[in-house]
């Protein structure tokens, strides 16, 4: 199911998404998963979008999407499974 959550095809509102997880905290497995299950899906269905994989150790998983005049909106994904972090960003779509 994450594969076919990364095919979200993103708004051209959108100008960039980023993606913060720890590298080792079980919080943020779902976005790791989702990360090494969709990631290039995701890229191929956009592929002039910034997407951007931030890892810092202890962050509290979240994804980021900025939009136009610098506008950011942000989604947790902490806890979450891949195909529940795939459907994030769905709504992070949504919001363009």
């Amino acid at each position: 199911m994450a594969t076919r959550n990364a095919a979200i095809k993103f708004s051209p509102v959108v100008q960039e998404l980023r993606l913060h997880l720890c590298q080792s905290s079980s919080a943020s497995k779902g976005a790791r998963d989702f990360i090494e299950s969709s990631y290039v899906e995701l890229k191929k269905a956009n592929p002039t979008l910034p997407i951007l994989v931030r890892e810092c150790s202890g962050v509290v998983p979240k994804a980021w999407a900025r939009y136009g005049r610098g506008e950011e909106v942000s989604v947790p994904l902490d806890g979450l499974s891949a195909e529940q972090v795939g459907a994030s960003l769905a709504k992070l779509n949504r919001k363009a």
